[in-house]
């Protein structure tokens, strides 16, 4: 079995503009895509709004550059992930396909192990 994250990305102004009814109805979906799918589940979390982002480069001269905003700026912002196992990429990619979102998708990565 290998470990595959799945990046959720939303549009942030459908995120932050739902309604109390719109964000409880996603939050029960996650409920049951969790609980349809907990022995592959290993971790997830929600995010914070990329308002809150601070990113972190290197300058160039051995010190590093922090700003307040994300790597991106980007209609679909990154708002949460799930790390799943799965046989393969494509029982990961079927997983995936039922995570819930407002209006964006999401992403499947597999995550590198190193020996």
């Amino acid at each position: 079995m290998a470990e595959y994250l799945v990046l959720i990305y939303d549009n942030e102004s459908a995120v932050d503009g739902a309604g109390q009814r719109e964000s409880g109805r996603l939050l029960a979906e996650h409920q049951r895509f969790m609980s349809a799918h907990e022995t592959a589940l290993r971790g997830g979390n929600a995010l914070q709004s990329t308002a809150t982002a601070t990113s972190i480069r290197p300058d160039g001269g051995g010190g590093f550059t922090v700003t307040d905003a994300p790597f991106a700026e980007t209609k679909e912002a990154l708002v949460g992930y799930y790390l799943i196992e799965a046989d393969d990429l494509d029982q990961a990619v079927a997983i995936a396909k039922q995570v819930p979102t407002f209006a964006g998708g999401v992403e499947v990565r597999p995550v590198r192990t190193f020996d």
